[in-house]
């Protein structure tokens, strides 16, 4: 199993509740998988598809078990930062009254940078290659997995009404562009963030953290590198699909996803995991 070698300590507000979060991250040295773990007064909750209580903006997770009384949100950068590190098993105790992963720069390369600089031990575990086809829709959306003899490739969809990302679609080739995906940050609509804060979410939205798509069809921040924003869906399934407890980036599959979102990635998710 692959860990960090040494403990990370980081601290950021939520992108939702801007609330302070100070996480102390361990490495987990168990020669068994546990996968990501969360711990938050004095409660565990597993990085699991089961675990998941809500997913209609972001990702939240809760012990279910354990009458879901503690619950971790957003956390699906983070996971994705593991998936790209290769990393199986990690403690993440939180040290704060906030219950949100930090949002950081909204992209997963905080979290990737911070796993480099900490070091790695172990081995990641064996992912077998998928052997099946996988098709899941609803609507106008749609998710495929198709089994390849290559690294996995993934490929997104978005139809937006911006004229950057209206039918756009973006891809992942492991060899050549990961780091424009690490590095791709969360987005929304400018004109609804007033909206949005009026409901209690979106508290942390700065113009560091999140590219706004405007009415006039540019952006709130230069881009980081052409469609940034349908960039950052492929970096959300990636970490949505690391809930299955399968690395998604080794399972030697191509992924096709048409206009999703974190819902669908998760029926898709908690569909498929028992055949991975």
């Amino acid at each position: 199993m692959k860990t960090v070698k040494s403990k990370i300590n980081a601290k950021g507000r939520g992108l939702m509740t801007n609330l302070e979060a100070e996480l102390e991250i361990c490495p987990n040295t168990s020669n068994e998988k546990q996968g990501i773990r969360f711990f938050i007064n004095d409660k565990m909750i597993e990085a699991k598809t089961s675990n998941v209580v809500s997913c209609e903006h972001f990702v939240v997770l809760a012990n279910v078990q354990d009458g879901a009384d503690a619950k971790i949100a957003l956390i699906e950068h983070f996971m994705a930062a593991c998936a790209i590190c290769g990393i199986d098993n990690l403690d993440v105790h939180f040290k704060s009254q906030g219950y949100e992963i930090p949002i950081m720069d909204g992209s997963a390369k905080v979290w990737v940078d911070l796993f480099n600089e900490a070091g790695y031990q172990g081995e990641q575990a064996f992912v077998k290659p998928v052997e099946n086809h996988f098709v899941f829709s609803h609507n106008n959306s749609a998710i495929v997995l198709m089994p390849n003899q290559a690294k996995t490739t993934i490929t997104y969809a978005v139809n937006y009404n911006h004229p950057d990302l209206k039918n756009r679609w973006v891809n992942l080739n492991l060899d050549t562009n990961l780091n424009e995906i690490v590095e791709a940050r969360t987005f929304g609509y400018l004109k609804d963030l007033e909206t949005f804060q009026k409901m209690g979410i979106s508290k942390g939205v700065t113009i560091e953290n999140t590219v706004g798509m405007t009415d006039d069809g540019t952006y709130t921040t230069q881009l980081r590198s052409e469609f940034e924003p349908a960039k950052h869906k492929i970096l959300d399934i990636i970490g949505d699909l690391y809930l299955t407890g399968i690395n998604p980036l080794g399972l030697n599959a191509n992924i096709i996803v048409k206009e999703a979102g974190h819902a669908l990635h998760i029926q898709f998710a908690k569909n498929i995991e028992k055949c991975l």
